[in-house]
């Protein structure tokens, strides 16, 4: 399943969302960044958190995307 969505940043980024096992696995495309969660809203939520602070050091990624 593939996802969309837009940070604080606005930056919109895509996402693909899989189920391993009983959690599902999220993985933005373009950086890379992979995080879990027990239910679908909760690997949203922590992949919007974990792509914030990875945005917070490769702030370049903000600039090419705009």
């Amino acid at each position: 399943m593939a996802t969309s969505f837009i940070l604080r940043a606005n930056v919109e980024l895509q996402a693909v969302l899989w189920k391993e096992e009983d959690m599902y696995i999220i993985k933005e495309v373009t950086t890379g960044v992979t995080t879990q969660g027990r239910t679908i809203e909760e690997a949203i939520q922590n992949l919007k958190e974990a792509l914030e602070l990875y945005l917070e050091e490769f702030p370049e990624i903000v600039e090419k995307s705009r």
